[in-house]
């Protein structure tokens, strides 16, 4: 038997429990393993048979803590090479002035910057609290987190899309390469 346990903070324990308990039944359904939440203590105790089972269901709770809705979470499941990478801001700001200036650059007006980079790499992206959290295959996730890494450093937002553009044809070539 396999155990996971983990926070989860007091505003998304609504979201991760759903209407009626059905996103918790859906992990549940979809893992195999048995999903215990304490609201009072904002804990959540992941249990199963299959360790993998365990570890992709802790991603998809994780997923849905740092502010991603179920349904965007559930591509967790749906693919096994799908991977959640966090990015901590915490570290690269030292003021709440800095880090509301980052994630601004980072989701862009209207979160104009943070969909343009989710259309250019095909990935999922989560600006909560002190991370920005990102869902995609393996080198999605490292390209967007490249792009979040470089609008961090202040980057210029045309030189980053202009970067996201290349790796997308970069991308694009290998796999008429790999099918010709």
């Amino acid at each position: 038997m396999t155990t996971e346990e983990m926070k989860v903070s007091a505003a998304r324990i609504g979201v991760l429990i759903g209407k009626s308990g059905s996103t918790k039944r859906e992990i549940e359904e979809k893992t195999g393993i048995a999903l215990r939440i304490d609201s009072e203590e904002g804990t959540v105790t992941m249990e199963g048979e299959d360790p993998v089972a365990v570890m992709t269901a802790k991603n998809v709770v994780q997923a849905i803590n740092r502010g991603f809705s179920p349904e965007r979470a559930f591509r967790l499941l749906d693919d096994e090479d799908m991977t959640l990478d966090i990015i901590d801001l915490s570290d690269l700001s030292g003021t709440t002035r800095q880090l509301e200036r980052l994630r601004g650059r980072i989701i862009g007006k209207a979160g104009t910057s943070r969909s343009q980079i989710e259309d250019m790499t095909g990935t999922e992206i989560s600006v909560q609290g002190k991370t920005v959290a990102i869902i995609g295959l393996p080198d999605q996730v490292e390209t967007t987190r490249k792009a979040v890494e470089m609008l961090i450093q202040g980057v210029p937002h045309e030189h980053v899309y202009a970067f996201l553009d290349r790796k997308k044809k970069e991308a694009k070539q290998a796999m008429l390469e790999y099918y010709s």
